[in-house]
């Protein structure tokens, strides 16, 4: 099983690479064409990159709370485990930008490509300058008709692991006015982090209600969307948590 697994991760690799490269030169020549033009190429890679996680690494995913997405442009609070999930939240939430580092813009072919679909890119060492950027981007972009997403725990953490909430996330739903969801998933079981082996199995990714934001303070609606994610991260992947459960018991 282990050298099937190899196998099949290099084999998606490669034609990862393959998908990719065009894909991103496509992109960044379309900026001169309307954002729905950019989308579009980028949905039909997503469509190719999605169908050779499924097809050639076994990696399928399923919704849970699908009913609970918002019909306006709202905030979305994940749990960032893997690279999956850049790649399959944009397939489940309506057109997206994410909160990224500045860096990554650099990678040839998927920097251009994030920089012509308006990623919202921030330097982390910037502090409070980097919160003003995410609140101005994140404002236009979801003025624009656009969703934001934001990983509040800044970078990803292993399954069974809690990072530090921020409340940059939160902070621009309440100044947007609008509603915040959070979202849990258990990529990291199949794509852990820096592995280049992936596993075959299902995702699981869980949308929870949306949080009104309205007269709620920042502090108020972080601490909802944490309690809600960690919570779920219990029901999702229970095996990483045997100690809290004793406890609960």
């Amino acid at each position: 099983m282990a050298v099937v697994a190899f196998l099949r991760s290099v084999v998606f690799l490669l034609l990862a690479t393959l998908i990719t490269a065009p894909a991103g030169l496509f992109v960044t020549l379309a900026v001169i064409l309307p954002m729905r033009v950019r989308f579009q190429i980028i949905a039909v890679w997503r469509a190719l990159f999605m169908g050779l996680c499924a097809q050639v690494l076994g990696l399928r995913y399923q919704v849970v709370g699908r009913e609970n997405i918002p019909a306006v442009p709202s905030v979305i609070l994940a749990k960032h485990q893997s690279a999956w999930e850049t790649i399959g939240l944009q397939a489940i939430f309506p057109p997206l930008v994410f909160v990224l580092k500045r860096t990554l813009l650099l990678i040839p072919f998927l920097g251009w490509a994030f920089a012509a679909v308006k990623m919202i890119s921030i330097d982390r060492n910037a502090g409070k300058n980097a919160l003003r950027q995410v609140l101005k981007q994140g404002k236009e972009r979801l003025k624009a008709g656009y969703w934001v997403i934001i990983f509040p725990e800044g970078t990803r953490i292993s399954p069974g692991k809690k990072g530090n909430y921020k409340t940059g996330g939160a902070m621009l739903a309440v100044s947007a006015k609008v509603p915040a969801v959070p979202v849990a998933h258990n990529a990291g079981e199949f794509w852990a982090k820096n592995a280049f082996v992936k596993k075959p199995g299902l995702i699981t990714v869980s949308i929870g209600p949306a949080i009104d934001t309205t007269g709620k303070t920042v502090e108020q609606v972080s601490r909802e969307a944490e309690q809600w994610i960690e919570t779920e991260m219990r029901r999702l992947s229970p095996h990483r948590y045997p100690a809290a459960d004793a406890t609960a018991r």
